[in-house]
């Protein structure tokens, strides 16, 4: 028994130094253990906040009053609202919040300064973009708070209080599974899809095949496109999955137009297999593919507006998240289902995803044709 163990304690230091070596030539993976978890921990401890400051809030002052603009900077200054344009009427309010320009609106009616002249109770309304929890919980906050203020400054005059209204749209009860299940859809299809096609690639090239293919009369643009047209038939079939399941379990609606989200979505799928046939050219192995497709994971989670409210995030963080595909696709996804809006309101969102689509398979394919050449 000594002597097994003499010869397992010989064998094991030369292996372990083999080990080691062999990880000492292996910067990418050296890399991805020790550089790139530090800077993720940098970057989302920096980025990620629960505390919703800022909402973009569109105003409707039809009082016109001293007594308006009071109120006005009271909610200001909860710091929860930030002001970022005046509306003309109610469906101007209703095109804000719709377009995603405005995440809450404040709506002083007509009679607001005479009610509060005259001692009788004076109302307010604050509509929120409720699709997110988060962000209606500030906005409902930052409402409740002014209004106690202005009611405070009144109190010793006017008796009755201010009467605060807020109105959620699109999520009234506020329930997170309504917000969390669509973009769900973003997070599956950003995930399968780049891992699949970076592994698809590299697995080619590994077994030589990819080489083979190279030298046949199809030129490498067409090589690509046919290797992801199947891919965005599972991606349909994913998508079809979770909208049929959050519908059936988690009663999330379905507002909009499916016809419309799946013809707007080709463009995600597309850029999403971007992704993954750039990291293809990056790499030069299936478990390399993988470490850096869970890479791009998790800034899709934290920095897309998947979880957190980007108000709340740092601007530095707010423009990483524009890098970002699944940022433009949760305002597609979310704009259809859950507010039911149409194309007028999406397209610019669209025509970004369109943008990633195009520039990352362009991209891929001329570093594709370097990495073989």
């Amino acid at each position: 028994m000594s002597i097994v163990r003499r010869i397992a304690r010989a064998a094991f230091w030369p292996m372990l130094w083999k080990e080691f070596a062999q990880l000492r030539r292996d910067r990418f993976t050296f890399a991805m253990m020790t550089v790139l978890p530090a800077a993720q921990l940098a970057l989302f401890g920096y980025a990620i906040r629960t505390e919703v400051r800022d909402l973009p809030t569109v105003v409707l002052d039809e009082s016109r009053s001293q007594q308006s603009r009071e109120l006005l900077q009271a909610l200001e200054n909860t710091g929860n609202f930030a002001f970022t344009e005046h509306a003309s009427g109610r469906a101007a309010v209703e095109e804000a919040i719709a377009s995603g320009r405005a995440r809450a609106a404040v709506i002083v009616p007509p009679r607001y300064a005479t009610d509060v002249k005259r001692g009788r109770q004076a109302t307010a309304q604050v509509i929120v973009d409720a699709a997110d929890p988060l962000a209606s919980q500030a906005a409902i906050g930052g409402a409740a708070q002014a209004g106690q203020v202005v009611s405070m400054r009144l109190g010793g005059v006017r008796a009755p209080p201010l009467d605060v209204r807020v109105r959620p749209w699109y999520n009234p009860t506020l329930d997170s599974a309504t917000y969390i299940v669509p973009g769900i859809i973003g997070i599956l299809l950003s995930l399968t899809l780049i891992l699949i096609m970076s592994i698809s690639i590299v697995r080619e090239r590994e077994r030589g095949t990819l080489e083979q293919l190279i030298v046949t009369p199809i030129d490498r643009t067409s090589l690509m496109l046919g290797k992801m047209t199947p891919f965005v038939l599972i991606g349909y079939v994913q998508m079809t999955v979770v909208i049929l399941l959050g519908w059936l379990l988690f009663d999330v609606p379905l507002r909009g137009s499916l016809a419309l989200l799946y013809v707007l979505s080709l463009t995600f799928i597309v850029a999403s297999l971007g992704v993954g046939l750039l990291i293809s050219t990056a790499v030069k192995s299936q478990v390399q593919a993988m470490q850096l497709g869970f890479f791009f994971l998790l800034p899709n989670i934290l920095l897309s507006g998947f979880m957190f409210p980007r108000e709340a995030m740092p601007v530095a963080a707010q423009w990483i998240g524009l890098a970002l595909p699944l940022t433009f696709y949760l305002d597609v996804v979310r704009g259809v289902l859950l507010k039911g809006v149409g194309i007028e309101y999406l397209w610019r969102d669209t025509l970004i995803l369109a943008g990633f689509a195009v520039g990352l398979i362009a991209l891929s394919v001329r570093r594709f044709h370097k990495t073989l050449g």
